[in-house]
C-alpha cells in the first residue's frame, strides 16, 4: 500500500511516498515563517498550500506509479481565517509560536482553572483558541477561523474537518468527552463560529485528485502525536522527543487522560480503531529555530548548522533558549533568551555549545515533570527530527538527562506516523503493533558526564532561567 505522507511543518513541507513502512521517494518544499517584533510569528497561507502541493507532486513523480492514499500531519496550533466558499485566506496565518494573543489569555485568568480542567491544557497564547479569538477581535470577522489542517484538507477535498489530536491542542475540546465544548467556545467568544467536524486519525475524510488520480485522504494527525505513533510509544511512560523547529516531548498515558500537577499538558495521542489514547507533553519553543538564529547572527556557519561540528568543550557559558518565550514547565511567554557566564575568554564555539546544552537542559526539565506525573522515571528517551543529526546535541541530551538516547532511524517520524495511521485506516487486517513496531535505533548515546556534573550544570542553568525572568504580570 503506497501512501503519500505529507508533513506540513513550520519551516517546510516534507512529502514521502511510503510503501508498507518503506520510503520510496521524498521531496521537500521550504516555508519561511516571518519573525516580527513583540513575539509575533506569521506565515503566508498561500505559501503553505503551495508547498504542500509542490512537495507532494514531486514525491509522487519521483516514486513513479500510483499512490493509494494521502495522509497529512500539521503544525497543530497555527491558525488562520479563510473563506469556506472559495478557500481564499483572510490575511496571514498566526504560527503556534506567535504570542500576540497574550491579552486574550490575560482577560480569561479568572477562568484558567476551569479551562485547564476541561482541556488538560494551560491558558497560553501557544494554543489555537486565543489566536482564533485575537483574529476575530483584531483582523477579520469574515469566513471561518480554523487551524491550518482544516484549511489544507478543505483545499484538496472540500471537507471541513480536523482530527481529534489537533482539536485537543485548541483549548476548545472537552478532553474527556472528546467533543467541542460549548462552554469553552463561549469563554473565547467563538460560540457563533462554524467548527470543523472532529474525525479519527484513521478515518477516511474524503478523496482528492490533487496529486494524480483520485484517492482517499486518511491519516490526519498533529505532527508530534504522529511522531509518537511512529516511534511506537504506546505503553504508559514511553517517551519521545522530536527536535524540529522546537523540541517536543510526549509521554504515553494510555487510555487515561491525567491532568499534570506541574505544568505539562494533556492531549489526545491518537484515535485508532475506535480507541482513544492520551499523552502528556511539554515544549521547547526554539530548537532548530535557535540553531537558525545562530546562523543568522553569524555565530554558526551554514554548513555547520545541521551537525554543529564546532562546539566548545567548556560548559561555563549558559544559554536560556527563550527566543520565543518559555513553555512548560515555566509557561512564560514574556521570557527572553540570555547568555550568562560569558568572559573575554569565551569563544564562538563556547556560545554555540551553550545553545545546544540550553535546549537539552529544558528537555531535562520536562523529563523531570513527566516522572512526577507518571509516577516512574523515564529510563530511555526516544528521539527523532532533523536535529538528531547533531551528535553534539544528542550527546548533551544524554549527559544532562543521564539516560540513554535512542535515535529513530529516520528523521521523518512525523510523516511515517501519518502513513501508519493511513495504513491502519485502510487495512482492517493490520494491527497497530504490526504497523509501527519493531524498529531499532540508528544510534544510541550513553551518558558520558558523571551524575554530579550534570546536576551541577542543571542547577546553574535553572538559576539563570529564574534570574532572567521578567517580573510576573499583575
Amino acid at each position: 500500500m503506497r501512501v503519500l505522507a505529507i508533513d506540513q511543518g513550520t519551516s517546510g513541507t516534507k512529502a514521502l511516498v511510503v510503501d508498507d513502512g518503506a520510503v520510496v521517494a521524498a521531496a521537500e518544499s521550504p516555508v519561511r515563517p516571518h519573525y516580527l517584533a513583540d513575539g509575533r510569528v506569521e506565515q503566508d497561507p498561500d505559501e503553505l498550500l503551495a508547498s504542500v502541493l509542490d512537495a507532494g507532486r514531486r514525491a509522487v513523480a519521483r516514486a513513479g506509479g500510483s499512490i493509494d492514499a494521502v495522509a497529512l500531519a500539521n503544525q497543530g496550533e497555527t491558525v488562520l481565517a479563510w473563506d469556506p466558499a472559495t478557500g481564499a485566506p483572510h490575511g496571514v496565518a498566526l504560527v503556534w509560536q506567535d504570542g500576540r494573543a497574550q491579552d486574550v489569555c490575560d482577560g480569561l485568568r479568572d477562568s484558567a482553572d476551569e479551562i485547564g480542567s476541561l482541556t488538560g491544557l494551560v491558558l497560553d497564547p501557544y494554543f489555537s483558541a486565543p489566536k482564533m479569538a485575537w483574529i476575530r477581535r483584531n483582523m477579520t470577522g469574515n469566513g471561518v477561523v480554523t487551524t491550518t489542517d482544516t484549511w489544507i484538507v478543505n483545499a484538496i477535498t472540500g471537507e471541513l474537518v480536523t482530527d481529534v489530536t489537533t482539536a485537543s491542542r485548541s483549548l476548545l475540546l472537552d478532553l474527556d468527552a472528546v467533543r467541542w465544548s460549548p462552554r469553552l467556545l463561549e469563554l473565547f467568544g467563538l460560540d457563533d463560529e462554524t467548527m470543523p467536524r472532529i474525525v479519527a486519525c484513521d478515518e477516511v475524510v474524503g478523496t482528492t485528485a490533487a496529486f494524480g488520480p483520485e484517492v482517499p485522504v486518511v491519516g490526519l494527525m498533529v505532527d508530534q502525536q504522529a511522531a509518537l505513533l511512529a516511534q511506537d510509544c504506546r505503553d504508559i511512560g514511553e517517551t519521545k522527543c522530536t527536535y524540529g523547529t522546537g523540541a517536543f516531548l510526549l509521554t504515553s498515558t494510555g487510555s487515561s487522560a491525567p491532568r499534570s500537577g506541574a505544568g505539562l499538558t494533556t492531549s489526545v495521542a491518537a484515535r485508532l480503531r475506535d480507541q482513544t489514547t492520551y499523552c502528556l507533553d511539554g515544549q521547547v519553543y526554539t530548537a532548530a529555530s535557535a540553531v537558525r538564529w545562530l546562523v543568522d547572527v553569524g555565530l554558526l556557519e551554514k554548513h555547520e548548522a545541521v551537525d554543529a561540528a564546532t562546539i566548545g568543550s567548556s560548559d561555563d557559558v549558559l544559554f536560556v533558549p527563550a527566543l520565543a518565550g518559555l513553555a512548560a514547565p515555566w509557561w512564560r511567554s514574556d521570557a527572553t533568551a540570555s547568555f550568562s557566564g560569558v568572559t573575554l575568554s569565551t569563544s564562538r564555539a563556547d556560545l554555540v555549545g551553550s545553545v545546544l546544552r540550553g535546549v537539552a537542559a529544558q528537555v531535562v526539565d520536562l523529563l523531570g515533570v513527566v516522572e512526577g506525573d507518571v509516577g516512574k522515571p523515564v529510563s530511555r528517551l526516544r528521539v527523532d527530527g532533523g536535529l538528531t543529526r547533531s551528535r553534539a546535541l544528542m550527546q548533551a541530551q544524554a549527559d544532562l538527562a543521564q539516560v540513554p538516547v535512542d535515535v529513530y532511524p529516520s528523521p521523518d517520524a512525523t510523516a511515517l506516523g501519518v502513513a501508519a495511521a493511513a495504513r491502519i485506516g485502510l487495512d482492517a487486517s493490520a494491527s497497530v503493533g504490526e504497523v509501527v513496531g519493531g524498529w531499532s535505533p540508528s544510534a544510541t548515546f550513553e551518558p558520558q558526564w558523571p551524575a554530579d556534573r550534570a546536576a551541577e550544570h542543571l542547577e546553574r542553568w535553572r538559576d539563570a532561567v529564574r534570574l532572567g525572568l521578567p517580573e510576573p504580570r499583575a
